[in-house]
């Protein structure tokens, strides 16, 4: 006869639990880990986005803090009921989309609605955009010079007539610590996304805040990533979260890659979102003109959110393309998405229509309109898919080739983020890049955001997560 053995789960201490927020374009999630890092819950509600003609995407700030408050309230209620009413979380860090923020009154009112970083606003200002400034845009600020930047887009609100004098600037996840209880933090690898910060001297850049209208008192206090930045007082978030310590993260591609342990310098971090964004790790910034040539195929060269490093952001608009992909063949839900999955697996890489049948555009990380010809039938959902997967690896290949010429080739490549689990994404991606392996992590965006809030309990966990 044979006795069964239970083994009861190892206690949580459920009165030091951390969590992290990720404030993303197609979702805002939750994760609430304990202090080992072990993942008690994760939640998750669609990012409150209101679409309007030609692709123009907004978000009201109370609308975000709305979806939050609801976040937080689930959360509060799941945890008392598993735990007890002893339950707390104590602390908080917040990570997220860039480009996309909120501007501030003095009394601290948004004034205008955030503007999505895919809005395509904002071409009449990047043209009239003065010689000088744009000759040196890309150099100074080590972005690409296009209506992504949040700067241009500020440039829209202004000549639509939103007077930007005294107003100040937070990025989503700076803004949602603040309307926490937080102190208001203008966070390096987030103000990198805006285009007004000067990569060799870490301030803002004085001549394109004169042409926006502004001072320095645009942006609040530069801030790294993991700063403490008070605590959760604001009236309406529940007892669980009341007194939690807070922080900004940072940009959540480069969170992602802080959530997997290690991030070594010959690896890229390909964290597969709305947007699919290849990561490289620096230890010291690369000159003016090799962030000039970079971003002549808009690479990125800014501000990781480990201090002291900086990172190569290579982007594409591929989770886009394949996200409508998904909608125009009538794919819905997940179910659907694994069963084109696994029709696109039946094909070869290559497809079995003739080179030429099916022609995608879109994926460059300056378009982000998805456009489809087809010459020929037997244009199946499955030959569609895998036709935007090649598309989007042959944009890859320019992005992969302009890196290599800047610095030594990598090795291997860690897929991360939501389109990484479709073995059809995997199969293409191993074409292009290097010793292609799968994140385990469902969330690893907010993950990496639950890992700098651990370390406000405990300091230096995301320097050493960060290093081989």
């Amino acid at each position: 006869m044979h006795t069964a053995v239970t083994t009861a789960p190892p206690a949580v201490a459920t009165d030091t639990l951390i969590a992290g927020l990720d404030l993303g374009s197609t979702g805002v999630k939750i994760l609430v880990t304990d202090l080992d890092g072990a993942e008690v819950l994760i939640h998750q509600l669609p990012t409150p986005w209101l679409a309007g003609p030609g692709g123009t995407t907004v978000m009201e700030a109370d609308a975000l803090v709305a979806t939050i408050r609801e976040l937080l309230v689930h959360v509060a209620r799941q945890l008392v009921e598993r735990f007890g009413p002893g339950a707390r979380i104590q602390a908080v860090a917040v990570s997220g989309m860039g480009e996309s923020g909120i501007v501030l009154d003095r009394a601290g009112r948004p004034v205008a609605p955030a503007i999505a970083w895919f809005d395509p606003r904002g071409a009449e200002q990047l043209a009239a955009l003065p010689p000088q400034l744009a000759a040196e845009f890309a150099g100074r600020t080590g972005l690409p010079l296009g209506v992504q930047v949040s700067v241009v887009k500020l440039l829209h609100l202004r000549d639509e007539g939103l007077d930007l004098a005294g107003t100040r600037w937070l990025n989503l996840p700076e803004f949602a610590v603040a309307a926490l209880g937080g102190v208001e933090a203008a966070e390096y690898s987030l103000s990198s996304r805006t285009g007004l910060l000067d990569q060799d001297t870490g301030a803002p850049w004085p001549e394109l805040l004169a042409h926006l209208g502004v001072d320095e008192t645009f942006l609040p206090p530069f801030t790294d990533a993991g700063a403490p930045l008070g605590t959760a007082t604001a009236d309406w978030v529940p007892e669980v979260f009341a007194g939690a310590s807070l922080t900004v993260a940072g940009h959540d591609h480069l969170v992602s890659a802080v959530s997997t342990g290690s991030f070594p310098a010959e690896r890229y971090h390909v964290s597969m979102g709305t947007a699919e964004v290849l990561l490289r790790r620096l230890d010291e910034p690369l000159p003016f003109d090799a962030r000039e040539r970079l971003a002549e195929v808009f690479i990125n060269c800014v501000r990781h959110v480990v201090p002291g490093t900086w990172v190569l952001v290579a982007g594409v608009k591929t989770g886009l393309l394949m996200r409508r992909t998904l909608q125009l063949v009538g794919v819905t839900e997940r179910a659907g998405r694994d069963r084109l999955d696994d029709a696109v697996m039946a094909l070869p890489v290559e497809g079995l229509l003739a080179d030429g049948d099916i022609v995608v555009a879109g994926a460059r990380n300056d378009d982000g309109v998805l456009r489809l010809t087809v010459r020929a039938d037997g244009a199946e959902p499955a030959e569609l898919f895998g036709a935007v997967l090649r598309h989007g690896n042959d944009e890859l290949r320019v992005l992969i080739e302009a890196m290599d010429r800047e610095v030594e080739p990598a090795t291997s490549a860690l897929l991360t983020g939501g389109w990484a689990g479709m073995r059809s994404v995997q199969r293409a991606r191993a074409e292009v890049l290097p010793g292609v392996q799968v994140s385990d992590r469902s969330q690893d965006t907010a993950y990496g955001a639950a890992v700098f809030a651990r370390a406000l309990l405990e300091p230096a966990v995301v320097a050493a997560a960060s290093h081989p």
